[in-house]
């Protein structure tokens, strides 16, 4: 059996960052890792796009080994789709590769993530009420700011990522009527003093 992080968290190559860089099929991937399994259909649908869209995309997907087919979820002609990994880690050198699509994909890649965490966090903002009081005081949405090293500062990241990955596939959450999926961003970077 392959280790945990091996299993979930998928490293991009120049190869399969040219295949995801596209906003549609970024948010393809992440309905598919976060709502689980679906029809092109159904995820044509809840995106707003059209079907045609989005199989062509899914097809894509599957192409660079970002989604498979589920299967044991369809009946007659239906196809099912599933992400395959939890998560991806993209290497900073594929912004300074010396193709400039791959630069160009790698940018693209950055600015869709960092537009999914805004969306996500001002989704949390707005809909905080509509969570309970628990889980709206559960929440955090902090910034500290340290002056370290870039030694230090990859230490630390290391670290908040070996902690994070402490709390994936807990048993003792596995049938808590009261666990949810919780998203977790990291921004680690420097910044000018001026």
């Amino acid at each position: 059996m392959p280790e945990p992080t091996e299993r979930q968290i998928r490293q991009l190559d120049a190869r399969s960052l040219r295949g995801l860089a596209h906003p549609l099929r970024m948010r393809l991937l992440d309905s598919l890792r976060y709502g689980g399994p679906a029809t092109a259909s159904q995820l044509a649908e809840k995106l707003g796009e059209s079907s045609g869209a989005t199989s062509y995309h899914l097809r894509q997907l599957a192409t660079y080994g970002f989604v498979a087919d589920a299967p044991e979820r369809g009946k007659g002609r239906e196809r099912w789709w599933r992400a395959v990994h939890q998560g991806l880690r993209m290497d900073d050198a594929l912004l300074e590769d010396m193709n400039p699509a791959v630069r160009g994909a790698a940018d693209l890649y950055l600015h869709e993530v960092a537009t999914k965490h805004s969306q996500e966090l001002s989704t949390w903002i707005g809909n905080r009420h509509t969570w309970s009081e628990e889980w709206a005081r559960s929440g955090d949405m902090s910034n500290m700011t340290l002056r370290l090293t870039p030694d230090l500062t990859r230490e630390l990241v290391e670290k908040m990522h070996a902690l994070i990955e402490t709390y994936r596939d807990l048993p003792a959450v596995e049938d808590a009527p009261e666990a949810e999926q919780v998203r977790i961003h990291t921004h680690v970077l420097p910044i000018t003093t001026d």
